[in-house]
């Protein structure tokens, strides 16, 4: 009778765990069903809370942009920055889309400047001419390149490659069939590409390397006006994966003319915004709505306008105290004579340099010819 009833014993033992694992499978078959059968709608919702977005085609995102290249060197300091540094979407980010190293002095100045005014966010400047950066000793050796900035521990250095940027983005079958060499403004429309797919990938701010900040932008998602009837591609701020950056992204490729200057900057941003807000008209100095984001009046970052822009290089009786903007373009793009800042001149952009990249400035005060 004992043997009977430990035999039982052990076989009930075994039921319970046939059981067990029985419902185990059942439950991993229906959620994978369930997934399969419901990924139309998991996608919709993606779609809805901004996180995937439609194509050209109509199709999702990630079904026709497939990345070009597997990201490598997991562990190198490059995808560490990128990966910690960057996830919060807060960003503000420079780029050089030249093979040049010896950034002028006015490039320096932007980055110092923003450093500066966002001492908590992290500041990025990616360049074309930058090897990889691997090891700790690689970031060291970049930074040490740029002797104002060390002081600021909140600028990091990122190697600028094309593929791997526009990978998964709209721009990777429009660059691998654009032939450069047919290109007249090949640099600029390479810049005008690149701070869209940054924004896209990782948010925050963008900045050309001819703006210098004065003050915090209020607004983390803003377009700016640079005229009352055109959209600056100069400085923007969106959060990553927003549906207007993916927009911006299609205007570009849909209505690329390479040979048109500005047409893939300034023009994609003003026929979007046309598009959402036709006209727009500032009752004040404060911004209005477009698109769902804040739009800013043109004094916030062009006060002095690209007619005007020799005004930077010129003394002042009384300077300007800029109180309404945010940031300053020095429309480094229309200066043919290659006007510098000068010390001991007195011009304008002198005290700028001295009130705003106070390193950079003491640098070129010191006749140290690497800064001019």
């Amino acid at each position: 009778m004992e043997f009977h009833w430990t035999f039982l014993y052990n076989m009930l033992k075994k039921l319970r765990i046939l059981i067990f694992v029985l419902i185990i499978a059942t439950i991993c078959f229906v959620i994978r069903t369930s997934i399969k059968q419901n990924s139309k709608y998991v996608i919709d919702f993606l779609i809805e809370k901004g996180v995937v977005f439609k194509s050209i085609n109509g199709d999702e995102m990630y079904n026709e942009y497939k990345d070009s290249e597997t990201m490598d060197d997991y562990n190198s300091k490059e995808n560490i920055i990128l990966s910690a540094v960057m996830q919060k979407g807060n960003g503000i980010f420079f780029v050089e889309t030249t093979d040049r190293m010896d950034e002028p002095s006015l490039v320096l100045c932007s980055i110092e400047s923003a450093a500066r005014v966002y001492p908590d966010r992290p500041v990025v400047f990616f360049m074309k001419g930058l090897g990889a950066i691997i090891t700790d000793d690689d970031e060291k050796q970049a930074r040490k390149h740029y002797p104002t900035l060390l002081s600021y521990k909140n600028i990091y250095f990122l190697p600028l490659r094309l593929e791997k940027l526009f990978a998964s983005t709209p721009f990777l079958p429009w660059y691998k069939k654009v032939n450069p060499q047919r290109e007249i403004h090949w640099t600029h429309v390479k810049s005008d590409a690149c701070r869209f797919a940054i924004i896209w990938k990782y948010g925050g701010i963008y900045m050309d390397t001819d703006v210098i900040s004065i003050r915090p932008i209020p607004e983390d998602h803003f377009l700016a006006a640079e005229t009352f009837s055109t959209t600056s591609s100069s400085v923007f701020g969106l959060s990553p994966y927003h549906k207007l950056t993916w927009e911006f992204m299609e205007n570009f490729v849909q209505n690329y003319i390479g040979r048109k200057w500005g047409h893939q900057g300034p023009g994609v941003f003003t026929r979007v915004v046309n598009k959402y807000c036709g006209g727009r008209h500032f009752t004040s100095i404060n911004h209005i709505r477009c698109a769902n984001v804040s739009y800013f009046h043109p004094e916030r970052f062009y006060p002095i306008l690209y007619p005007s822009w020799k005004k930077y290089f010129e003394v002042w009786s009384t300077l300007p105290t800029f109180r309404n903007s945010f940031a300053l373009h020095l429309w480094n793009y229309m200066n043919d004579d290659r006007e510098t800042m000068v010390p001991r001149t007195n011009t304008l952009v002198e005290h700028l340099y001295r009130q705003y990249c106070p390193s950079t400035y003491e640098a070129i005060l010191n006749s140290n010819a690497t800064y001019h």
